[in-house]
């Protein structure tokens, strides 16, 4: 077996070393034999000219695809493929099962196993990779996904708490990635990608150009910014000394600042006003406060709100290029399940 090529334009995939295919032996990194390293660069061709997938869901497939293709390259120098999965489409319905087996089996670096949407996500790309080379799709069943829930959002009294507690002690570098989480609904990864001169502020009115989500970057969105964002950003550029560009949120260097600096700056100011992690043990972080700018938007939950505001203006907000993530917001909580019941009559 030839073993010098390599995925283009990345490393050699992780492999788990969980187990190796149907044996539980430990795994090595294989490199791609040549007939494996042409398809997957055959499926990025087509993926990028036959689909109008964004650049960063083509960059997911191709990763995904090239996860499959060295987990075959290892079956394969095993012996327990049933057949050639590239030629008989029994073969390659058995292999994609055996496949979805070994990542059922596969353990994260915190010592989870992967979630049912992640091992999804991985099927819907080696989909694309056997219609795309004219092979069909496998027949292959899909792992259960739960029923979805209202994403963790803080209530009217914890957020006005957390917002005094901002104010009072954050730095203007956390302070302004607290409001930008909250006021505008930026991913922690939009905010630290940020750059002076996607700001356009003025007296009464402020936008901000966000780039899309993904390795690669996918649409772009310009964001209208409210007050309190807009007098965060003012007091920061002072503090920067009105640079024309660079990194809007900087580290103690002046680069750029990390998604984990920004997500602990964030969960310290958190402590500090008294929140923590939920019951289920997810973290409070600045996607927390993203998921309560949404689910006020949706739910109405100002103060000032006279009514909710429409999903498909949400979601052009929060960039979801589904508005079936924005509906999330619009879910009853664990609260509003509980507080149901209290209509009910009780005879005492």
């Amino acid at each position: 077996m030839t073993s010098g090529n390599t995925i283009p334009g990345e490393d050699q995939p992780p492999v788990s070393t969980s187990g190796n295919t149907r044996t539980g032996r430990p795994r090595r990194t294989l490199a791609l034999p040549d007939d494996l390293a042409d398809e997957h660069r055959a499926f990025a061709e087509k993926l990028a000219a036959s689909t109008d997938l964004g650049a960063a869901t083509r960059d997911k497939y191709q990763r995904n695809a090239a996860s499959f293709l060295t987990w075959l390259a290892e079956a394969r120098e095993a012996d327990v493929l049933d057949g050639d999965p590239l030629v008989d489409p029994d073969a390659r319905d058995w292999a994609v099962r055996d496949y979805r087996r070994t990542l059922k089996n596969t353990r994260t670096r915190s010592g989870g196993r992967l979630s049912a949407a992640t091992i999804n996500n991985r099927l819907a790309a080696i989909d694309a990779f056997f219609s795309l080379r004219g092979s069909g799709r496998p027949d292959v069943v899909r792992e259960h996904l739960a029923r979805p829930s209202a994403p963790r959002a803080l209530d009217a009294r914890t957020k006005l708490r957390f917002l005094r507690t901002v104010t009072r002690d954050a730095s203007l570098r956390d302070r302004v990635i607290c409001h930008l989480a909250y006021y505008a609904g930026l991913r922690v990864a939009e905010i630290v990608a940020l750059d002076v001169a996607d700001l356009r502020l003025s007296a009464r009115k402020g936008t901000v150009r966000v780039r899309g989500k993904g390795r690669f970057g996918g649409k772009d969105r310009t964001v209208p910014l409210h007050a309190e964002v807009r007098a965060s950003l003012e007091l920061l550029l002072d503090e920067l000394g009105r640079p024309a560009s660079g990194p809007l949120v900087r580290n103690r260097d002046g680069g750029v600042l990390s998604t984990r600096a920004a997500n602990t700056a964030v969960s310290a100011l958190g402590a500090v006003a008294g929140i923590g992690p939920s019951d289920d043990g997810e973290a409070f972080g600045p996607h927390v406060l993203r998921h309560t700018f949404g689910t006020d938007l949706v739910r109405g939950g100002s103060e000032l709100a006279k009514e909710p505001v429409d999903l498909v203006t949400v979601a052009e907000l929060m960039g979801h290029a589904d508005i079936n993530t924005t509906r999330r917001y619009a879910l009853p909580t664990e609260a509003d399940k509980a507080a149901a019941l209290d209509v009910l009559t009780v005879d005492r």
